[in-house]
């Protein structure tokens, strides 16, 4: 007896239903009609005469996100199975905390939770769910980039704090006003025209510095960030791919099997008449 028979029918009708692709979008499609709800909510001169009717769509949202929860708990072959996965915790723990706070609506506080709600986008969406399995998988490698990347900083800040305290205190008087300078250097924003220049203007050797710790800092430590972060969205991508030619392989070999039966069984058929 295969593993399908001891499925009762009414799961096989509910995994139909969970694992048809107008019910993902359906979901899809309420997310991100929540994101926009949530997005007027800013504008008081659209909340503040409608705050009840955005409060009965967001009650009316949260049973519809709860309903397609419990859907997909009693449609899992096991769930033991549905607990393991940490997205569907998060599902449960995003939708759990607006049953919690759902009599609170009129606490500004409280009402931002509901925010996250659209980070179920995630767990709903699989290419979003693969990109982010793919960061997870570069923190380690993140956290040696990092360490190098502190070690530059604190080279940096150091010198500067020699080289540039006199001249422009604003910037470079303390090694935390340092670090703080360089961490605006690195993101490229006005580096050049509120940093370096003043400065230029009294030492015209100081470009030497913020160029050096540009090339350093900017070009290569954020493309070593770019190919390690790249270079595990190809790994999962892969990996899903080979996952899904196993599976094919998997269904082509079992209708290979049921074909070579059914020739046996032919056969033994036309032997016994």
């Amino acid at each position: 007896m295969t593993k399908d028979t001891n499925i009762p029918s009414w799961k096989k009708k509910l995994q139909l239903i969970v694992n048809h692709r107008y019910f993902s979008r359906i979901i899809i499609f309420l997310i991100m009609f929540n994101a926009v709800i949530v997005g007027l909510e800013t504008y008081p001169s659209i909340y503040e005469g409608n705050s009840m009717l955005f409060f009965r769509i967001d009650v009316t949202l949260l049973w519809i996100f709860s309903i397609e929860i419990l859907l997909r708990l009693f449609a899992s072959p096991n769930i033991k199975d549905f607990f393991k996965s940490s997205w569907n915790w998060f599902d449960i723990l995003i939708v759990s905390a607006g049953h919690i706070f759902a009599g609170a609506h009129f606490v500004t506080v409280l009402r931002i939770l509901r925010v996250l709600r659209v980070f179920r986008a995630i767990s709903v969406i699989p290419s979003l769910r693969r990109l982010v399995d793919a960061l997870l998988m570069t923190i380690p490698a993140l956290g040696n980039i990092m360490l190098l990347m502190s070690i530059i900083f604190y080279i940096f800040a150091v010198t500067g704090t020699m080289l540039f305290r006199e001249v422009a205190p604003e910037y470079f008087g303390s090694l935390e006003l340092s670090l703080l300078t360089l961490f605006q250097v690195v993101t490229l924003e006005s580096w050049a025209s509120e940093v370096m220049r003043p400065i230029f203007e009294q030492l015209p050797w100081s470009w030497v510095y913020f160029v050096a710790f540009v090339l350093v800092g900017t070009f290569v430590i954020f493309n070593l960030f770019i190919g390690v972060i790249v270079n595990n969205v190809e790994k999962t991508e892969s990996a899903d791919e080979e996952e899904e030619n196993t599976h094919k392989e998997v269904v082509e070999l079992r209708q290979e099997v049921r074909e070579l039966k059914a020739l046996i069984e032919n056969q033994f058929n036309q032997k016994d008449t």
